[in-house]
């Protein structure tokens, strides 16, 4: 039986807030079947150990105000591989050395992906694309020009 969708949720909220702070390599693997003390691993990279700890605090910030409280953190003195346990969620943000030496997806490669929406966001309507801004080498004088001899516009 796959992760419920609460644990799903809290993955997004988890992944959304590792973004924010420029992690890298963002994955969150379905455990469920596998383990009985948690539903999903999130897993994100960091090239130094100031960043690895910005993104746990954002991470536990943000998790905090959907309402869940950790259970256990643990790596915090070098900040290379911490491990943040919320229950349904096990979050472990990794320096970018110990993630590719230790390759948890490669551990747990049986265990199904769980779909994360990042990237940027949505920068409007479908409809209100390129061709709505006029022509791409126009510049700031050549536009008003146009719009000038075009009062359609």
């Amino acid at each position: 039986m796959p992760a419920p969708e609460h644990s799903r949720q809290l993955a997004q909220v988890a992944a959304s807030a590792a973004e924010d702070k420029l992690a890298t390599d963002i994955v969150a693997l379905d455990v469920s079947e596998h383990l009985a003390l948690t539903d999903i691993f999130l897993i994100a990279s960091a090239p130094t150990e100031r960043q690895v700890w910005a993104i746990v605090d954002s991470i536990e910030e943000k998790l905090h105000e959907a309402g869940v409280k950790r259970v256990r953190r643990e790596g915090d003195r070098d900040a290379r591989w911490v491990l943040v346990d919320f229950g349904d969620l096990v979050v472990h943000v990794q320096h970018q050395e110990e993630r590719s030496f230790y390759q948890l997806e490669r551990l747990w490669r049986d265990c199904p992906a769980v779909p994360l929406r990042l990237g940027p966001p949505d920068a409007g309507p479908p409809d209100a694309g390129p061709a709505d801004a006029g022509p791409a080498d126009a510049g700031p004088s050549d536009a008003a020009a146009s719009a000038a001899a075009d009062p359609a516009r």
